[in-house]
């Protein structure tokens, strides 16, 4: 049995040394398997590569991956030395079969702190078995640690470059744009290995979790890239709308694109529509909205371009997420992912509205204000989600003519949400749909705006 044994561990030795090979010969390995193989029929050996992908036949795990966690095992315990390369090779044996070994990771963080290994090779390392296994926890948060160690060293780095003087201006510049080109890929290599992740397992909120951080720690303050980032998953959210997870991620997109639009800090913004205090707006938040309702040419007298391109920008933001979400639920009738994610994003619109004291807004693009200290009401002739009748476009009670002006881009301000318009869009859907699941969560929505939005007003 001993002699066995031994055999067993020599063969497996030789397996781990080829998939170390493997990686060798082929740098591109991009994703990894397991192939469905219960007996090993010939004399070679069960890694087998197909252009850029690695299988392992399932016949040899039973005896690798025990031999691969007992040696790591051991060697925590101080009970069987292993130089540097022999670690590596077993941690990257183990983690591709197993990534959620925390030992092995834990491991692999000593490695890096020590100069042994590259925190590049574990993305590497960690992306594919991310191929394998999507939802891996332990793969996820190792990877924000990797990432979290490369973005100290670029920050010292630049650090560093400005600390210098004298005729080293240039090699700092330099170094500054080779730092900011390397975030820039890392950044799109983070997005692509979530987008693949997501994917790959439905609901994985592991990897949406980690798009979130990402965009947190390498991309705050960037506009474009929320952008691209709503752009993008568009697509991914129509094809798949029973994934709240990626809603989600949209909604932290809209809330960071309001911060960074909105006319006011954000210090100013964080009271609840309850307890706002009925302070008078900004005058210059009033003009740029009467520029932009009234079709004016930006930068005038008296207006500032920057304020009302933001407030425009805001206002597409809300306008477009709001008909996403119309065509959405019209389309795939019954998936409560969209009504919970149109109820988040219009309680968003209403409370910056009561935040920024712009709750009415008639044809004209005025203001109509409530400040004096007692809950605002609706005006006489406002609509609720109790009065179903048609009539003409109004915001919020202030009746507003079809041909009222339009925003830049084309939206106009009878476009924009309102409680009338979604107590229009309801009465559509309830008369229009026989989906049993459809109607009990318009319902619902329904007595979510008569409850919550309209005792608010």
């Amino acid at each position: 049995m001993a002699d066995s044994q031994s055999e067993v561990d020599v063969w497996v030795q030789r397996v781990v040394k080829d998939i170390t090979n493997a990686f060798k010969r082929n740098p591109n390995i991009d994703e990894i398997g397991v192939i469905p193989c219960p007996v090993g029929r010939y004399n070679r050996s069960p890694i087998v590569m197909v252009e850029n992908k690695l299988g392992v036949e399932s016949w040899c795990v039973k005896f690798l991956l025990p031999y691969v966690q007992n040696k790591l095992l051991f060697y925590r315990q101080r009970k069987h030395r292993l130089d540097k390369e022999a670690l590596v090779d077993i941690t990257s044996t183990l983690l591709l079969l197993n990534p959620d070994f925390t030992t092995a990771w834990n491991v692999r963080k000593e490695l890096i702190q020590g100069g042994v290994l590259h925190a590049e090779k574990d993305l590497y390392l960690g992306k594919l078995a991310l191929t394998k296994f999507p939802k891996s926890p332990e793969t996820w948060i190792h990877r924000r640690w990797v990432l979290q160690q490369i973005l100290t060293l670029l920050s010292a780095a630049d650090c560093g470059g400005k600390q210098s003087r004298g005729g080293a201006e240039q090699a700092d510049v330099e170094r500054s744009q080779q730092s900011s080109y390397q975030l820039a890929q890392m950044l799109q290599q983070e997005l692509n290995v979530c987008s693949h992740a997501a994917c790959s397992y439905p609901s994985n909120y592991n990897a949406w979790s980690h798009r979130i951080w990402v965009l947190q720690h390498m991309a705050k303050g960037n506009v474009k890239v929320f952008h691209d980032e709503l752009a993008t998953t568009c697509q991914w959210v129509s094809m798949h709308v029973s994934d709240h997870s990626g809603f989600h991620y949209r909604q932290f997109l809209l809330k960071e694109l309001i911060e960074e639009f909105s006319p006011t800090p954000a210090s100013s913004r964080k009271c609840s529509p309850q307890r706002q205090s009925r302070t008078a707006p900004n005058n210059r938040l009033l003009r740029s909205i009467n520029v932009l309702a009234n079709g004016e040419q930006l930068g005038k007298e008296n207006t500032d371009e920057d304020k009302e391109l933001e407030l425009a920008k805001l206002f597409e933001l809300f306008h477009q997420e709001m008909e996403l979400c119309s065509d959405l639920i019209r389309s795939f009738p019954g998936h409560e992912t969209l009504w919970s994610h149109r109820r988040h994003v219009f309680y968003l619109w209403h409370q910056w509205r009561w935040e920024h004291q712009l709750y009415n807004l008639n044809s004209n693009g005025d203001t109509l204000l409530h400040n004096n200290g007692d809950t605002a009401q609706l005006k006489p002739g406002a609509q609720s989600c109790e009065d179903w009748g048609g009539g003409t476009m109004e915001v919020d009670g202030i009746a507003l003519p079809r041909d009222s002006k339009r925003l830049k881009r084309g939206l106009r301000l009878s476009s924009l949400p309102s409680l009338s318009s979604e107590c229009t869009f309801l009465s559509d859907i309830l008369e229009s749909q026989c989906n049993p699941e459809q109607r009990h969560f318009g319902l619902a929505y329904k007595k979510w705006l008569d409850s919550v939005i309209g005792k608010e007003l």
